[in-house]
């Protein structure tokens, strides 16, 4: 039994589809990974959120002060706001205003 032209077409597609989504993830993934080292090859520390997740990562610490979890929150976000005071190249997109208004939890 042979496959109609529209299957046949449908399978390319779909195999394109998988193919070039999945290389455009892994080239992307690649160069992040790069800039995370070239990055730490100047500097021993990185960020670790970026502006969003941190202030996030704030609320829910404000939000939950008897969580059993919530020293070791209270602890990651004071180390990247420490890591983002004493560094000068940053992976997320910090700007030098927020980074200085930023407090420990």
């Amino acid at each position: 039994m042979a496959l109609t032209a529209e299957v046949l077409a449908m399978l390319a597609f779909t195999l394109l589809a998988f193919w070039g989504i999945a290389a455009w993830a892994l080239v992307r993934t690649l160069r992040q990974e790069g800039r995370k080292v070239e990055i730490l090859e100047h500097q021993d520390r990185m960020d670790t959120y970026s502006p969003k997740a941190l202030a996030e990562l704030r609320e829910w610490v404000e939000a939950n002060p008897d969580d059993p979890l919530v020293d070791e929150v209270r602890e990651r976000h004071n180390e990247c706001v420490e890591v983002l005071e004493q560094t000068d190249r940053r992976f997320y997109d910090w700007s030098d205003a927020e980074v200085e208004r930023l407090e420990r939890v």
